[in-house]
């Protein structure tokens, strides 16, 4: 649809309040949610991820293009129908204990909350127990470990252990990320997956919520 297209087109472009004024224009000419948000806010993100993994598109950019569609997606989620509601999967975020960095996180968890996924993010500094807990509590699809310290990288080892023990590991897949962080010691550690940035990280998830299926 037109009007849907012009919303991915104005998320593209990172201009907010553009994107505010379509989507609210939309919903009082009576087009369905759930095609603003599939055609439009997703879409438009989508193309926004991928130019970032190019480099055509820089991380001010896509934090602002993820505001804004995170931003109306709160505002249409109330209006969709119960058989509109789709929820792409449940991510559990977090940063491993003694590292208090959290941009490279906050980033995944804003282009998937934009994508559509439920994302709790635990915050910085989280022990392997609160991902225990977390996972306990709400049975989530994905568990992402982030790292910018080789000295706090062991923790992604010790959280994906404790899963083993608890008897958990089999009920999610596990992917880690961060600077430091590469797929051999992603492997070496028995995560499911490893990302070097923000949008791969996206595509991994989605990837790895396929195999769920």
């Amino acid at each position: 649809m037109e009007g849907s297209k012009a919303v991915a087109s104005a998320v593209i472009d990172c201009n907010l309040e553009k994107v505010e004024e379509l989507v609210s224009s939309l919903v009082k000419q009576g087009l369905s949610p759930a095609a603003i948000i599939d055609d439009g806010l997703i879409a438009g993100m989508n193309v926004v991820g991928e130019r970032f993994k190019t480099g055509e598109m820089y991380l001010p950019e896509v934090m602002m293009a993820a505001k804004a569609v995170k931003s109306c997606m709160n505002m249409l989620k109330p209006l969709l129908k119960g058989s509109d509601c789709m929820e792409k999967g449940i991510v559990v975020l977090g940063t491993v204990a003694g590292d208090k960095h959290d941009i490279g996180k906050n980033l995944v968890g804003m282009i998937m909350e934009s994508s559509g996924f439920t994302v709790i993010d635990l915050g910085v500094d989280v022990v392997a127990e609160s991902f225990i807990k977390a996972i306990r509590e709400f049975n989530p699809h994905i568990l992402g470990l982030s790292a910018l310290l080789t000295t706090t990288m062991k923790e992604m080892k010790t959280t994906i252990d404790l899963l083993t023990t608890e008897g958990l590991r089999d009920s999610v897949k596990v992917i880690v990320g961060g600077a430091p962080v590469t797929g051999s010691f992603a492997d070496s550690i028995g995560a499911d997956g490893w990302a070097p940035d923000a949008a791969s990280a996206k595509d991994l998830i989605v990837a790895l919520m396929l195999k769920k299926q």
